[in-house]
């Protein structure tokens, strides 16, 4: 699950996993369906081959993540964004009119009117939409070959530290100077964030982990996405040994057995409480087990639990996430 070899199957984090892959199951695409989209790629290549361009006339070449050089507008008005760092746009004052929808986001309110252009995207649903430009959190070429004939289309590595997705995102957007402010009001928040907690008690050097159960009973460490991103940053926690193994192969989770726990647990544990009704009950019996109860950290009391939707790696959860940390660990 390296960051450039992600696939249909891999599209989100751990997040979304839960999910998405359920509903990839229950939502299955038909023969029907594809034919659908197929039929909906054909019409999009007919009517969008010569783009009409922005109210201001301007359009510009600009290289993605994936290496596509592509015709964009220098003032996009019509955004569809398929991936899970839509807090991202959010916070540089961009609503998409088109996102992967997932309930329970703390930017829930913002998005109320954005359509949900499904997982694996609908080439159909985003036609109907009408937009300038999509962004594609996603190496699938396939994929890209379909939706790049709705609209321009650039690929997009949500996956990169923060600062990278908001000066990238600056540039696709034409809000640049909207990306510095907000990373400069970011670092100064964080950095404040992390004073405060030192303050309080936290010491130099302390490491962190994060857990979060997968349908399956399956368990998985965090290492280069989501939440560790902040936790492992300038003035935070550390990663254990092991859970620098994971980042140094840039990987964002690892799934690990419940006995690797001891070697992986650190001085502080942090929970992602998933979504679906039978990891919750694996989250449950794995904080009553015996191997649970004995890491040093649990004893401690030095355990925090957050919604996994809600603690994402986007710009509006970050800032949520920067209030709601010292809540939990400032007892």
């Amino acid at each position: 699950m390296k960051k450039g070899i992600r696939n249909t199957a891999v599209l989100l984090t751990i997040t979304w996993l839960s999910i998405l892959l359920l509903a990839c199951g229950n939502q299955a695409a038909t023969p029907a369906d594809n034919a659908e989209d197929s039929k909906a790629a054909t019409e999009a290549t007919e009517t969008t081959t010569v783009k009409e361009e922005t109210s201001e006339g301007e359009t510009r070449v600009f290289k993605d993540w994936t290496g596509h050089e592509v015709e964009v507008p220098v003032n996009p008005k019509r955004v569809i964004y398929h991936g899970e760092v839509t807090g991202d746009l959010l916070a540089l004052g961009v609503v998409p009119v088109g996102i992967l929808h997932q309930e329970g986001t703390v930017y829930d309110d913002q998005v109320a009117q954005a359509e949900d252009v499904g997982f694996p995207i609908s080439v159909e649903k985003a036609l109907a939409l009408n937009p300038d430009l999509i962004i594609f959190s996603n190496s699938d070429e396939a994929q890209y070959d379909q939706i790049a004939k709705v609209a321009p289309t650039v690929t997009f590595d949500s996956f990169g530290s923060i600062e990278d997705r908001m000066r990238i995102l600056g540039d696709l957007l034409n809000k640049k100077q909207e990306a510095e402010d907000w990373i400069t009001n970011h670092q100064q928040a964080t950095e404040a964030m992390w004073k405060q907690l030192h303050e309080d008690g936290l010491k130099e050097g302390e490491t962190a982990s994060v857990f979060t159960m997968y349908p399956g009973n399956r368990l998985f460490v965090m290492a280069g996405a989501g939440l560790p991103q902040l936790l492992y940053g300038k003035d935070g926690l550390k990663p254990t040994a092991e859970i620098q193994k994971v980042l140094d192969q840039d990987m964002g989770f690892a799934e690990i057995s419940t006995e690797k726990l001891s070697e992986i647990a650190g001085d502080r544990i942090f929970i992602l409480d998933p979504v679906t009704d039978d990891a919750k009950q694996s989250t449950k019996e794995l904080l009553d087990s015996s191997i649970w109860k004995n890491l040093p950290a649990v004893k401690e009391g030095k355990v925090y639990r957050f919604d996994i939707v809600k603690a994402s790696s986007d710009a509006v959860s970050r800032e949520w996430l920067l209030q709601e940390l010292p809540k939990q660990m400032i007892q």
